[in-house]
């Protein structure tokens, strides 16, 4: 895949964009799960810039507390440790309020903090909302994707529809 900024056309449905390796990461500022941020000791908000110096897998699911959403929020967790070894920071993203994030991350022990993203803005500037089909019904969700960024804030790699069960090997082979 060339490295170039633009962004393209996607070839799902899901998404109105997609965003390439080489492109600045779009910035955000969103609120944060308070229970994963009382353990970092951080504030409310959460910026691209706040990771400045690290790399940082920023990661989109539909819904907190749900089977697959758990089991990708659980695999990063679990795999926390091998991640910061290659200098990763990891942020979960979806729709749900900081109270709902509170509770899942409390629930399942998770080591990285939610961000809140209500109105759908970082979605859709990473281009992971878009249609999705039930049963074959349409209707508009979060496209599960990761986003791996270097220290100075450019997308090294961007997955779209990962599994949750692949997205740590993944950001792994990624980061190297």
């Amino acid at each position: 895949m060339p490295k170039t900024a633009a962004a393209k056309k996607p070839t799902s449905e899901s998404a109105a964009l997609q965003l390439q390796p080489g492109a600045a990461a779009p910035d955000f500022d969103l609120p944060a799960s308070n229970a994963a941020l009382r353990a970092d000791g951080g504030g409310k908000n959460i910026t691209l810039g706040d990771f400045k110096g690290r790399k940082l897998l920023i990661y989109f699911y539909p819904k907190d507390d749900t089977p697959g959403c758990t089991k990708q929020a659980c695999s990063l967790s679990e795999n926390i440790s091998a991640l910061n070894k290659l200098s990763m920071a990891v942020v979960g993203v979806s729709k749900d309020s900081v109270k709902s994030h509170d509770k899942f991350v409390e629930k399942f022990g998770l080591k990285f903090p939610l961000l809140s993203d209500k109105d759908g803005d970082m979605c859709e500037r990473y281009g992971v909302w878009g249609e999705k089909k039930f049963m074959g019904k349409p209707y508009m969700g979060i496209t599960r994707s990761c986003f791996l960024v270097d220290e100075k804030g450019k997308l090294i790699a961007a997955k779209y529809g990962v599994k949750p069960e692949e997205q740590v090997e993944w950001a792994t082979a990624a980061a190297k």
